[in-house]
């Protein structure tokens, strides 16, 4: 094991990945210098055949991938900042059905993989700070991966690329910086398993991406006046590995959800309908969900009255816990 960088991991994987298939090649804005500093130096080792920088275009961005991915390539797409996901989403939306709509059948491999770093706390303002993964859930075909560590990122990146289906992959860009140790052998992550970040027998958190981290500064605090927080992250969004969420509620009796997205029609509505589904039995107290508030992002230091702070998981525990 060795502690990298989180933009490091995601850079490993890109590498390791055009090292081992040939048909797989990154393409986007820029990504020859590295936005982030998460690609950069790649170029050096495989050219601009394979590290292709492209125009200011989303569009042409994604749907050339689609054609490319149709003709037996393995296109990584860089979407520069998630917010731009709706600039291309027809493109997105394309491939997600096109084996259902153009006389496709059900093995036929049309693997992308779309990377979008996403979320605010660094003052972008409302066109560059959004935690945009809500949306391509209402897109049946595609599937969803949102890592909070460099393991993850790491490994689940590079079963996106070897996956033959498109794949939307949002990286925080807060977390580019963060570190955790990463084996230095060969790895991947399956889809669908969520990961118990820290146990607990008083109340389950789960937590997508960079609320992960929160959580668990949150969990420890709570440690020190005798509250015992298990915190779950699912990893990916779709598939969603909702039975672990469910064995973790029934042990605790009482869950709380937290995502940077907003709550109006958020990920985490789905994640509570389903914990009614399966575990409505099993609660001592209603669901609370923690998230952004129903507004654009602003700049600078106003952006904390929008997107949910630590403080905001700390009250909720609180209120689960009838505090």
């Amino acid at each position: 094991m060795k502690e990298i960088a989180f933009a490091q991991a995601i850079n490993q994987a890109i590498d390791e990945e055009m090292a081992r298939d040939a048909t797989v090649y990154l393409i986007g804005e820029d990504v020859s210098v590295g936005l982030f500093g998460v690609t950069g130096g790649l170029i050096q080792k495989y050219g601009p055949e394979r590290i292709i920088d492209t125009p200011i275009s989303e569009t042409a961005i994604a749907g050339s991938c689609l054609g490319a991915a149709l003709a037996g390539f393995r296109p990584i797409a860089d979407l520069m900042f998630a917010d731009f996901i709706y600039v291309c989403m027809d493109e997105i939306k394309n491939a997600a059905i096109w084996r259902f709509t153009n006389c496709g059948t059900q093995d036929m491999k049309i693997p992308i993989v779309y990377r979008f770093p996403m979320g605010g706390y660094v003052h972008l303002a409302a066109d560059h700070s959004r935690a945009a993964f809500s949306p391509v859930l209402h897109l049946p075909g595609l599937k969803v991966v949102v890592p909070s560590t460099a393991y993850d990122a790491k490994g689940l990146l590079k079963t996106a690329i070897r996956d033959n289906n498109p794949v939307c992959f949002f990286e925080h860009k807060l977390l580019y910086a963060s570190s955790c140790p990463v084996p230095e052998e060969e790895y991947t992550i399956p889809f669908g398993v969520a990961d118990i970040k820290k146990e607990g027998k008083d109340v389950t958190v789960v937590a997508i991406g960079l609320m992960v981290s929160f959580s668990l500064q949150v969990a420890q605090e709570f440690e020190a006046k005798g509250v015992s927080v298990e915190v779950v992250d699912p990893r990916t969004l779709e598939p969603l590995d909702i039975d672990t969420i469910v064995k973790s509620v029934r042990k605790t009796g009482r869950v709380v959800l937290v995502e940077e997205d907003m709550l109006r029609c958020g990920t985490t509505c789905e994640i509570a309908m389903q914990i009614m589904e399966n575990a409505f039995d099993a609660l001592d107290a209603p669901i609370v969900r923690v998230g952004a508030k129903n507004f654009p992002i602003p700049g600078g230091t106003m952006e904390e009255y929008v997107l949910p702070q630590p403080k905001d998981i700390a009250a909720a525990i609180d209120k689960v816990l009838g505090r």
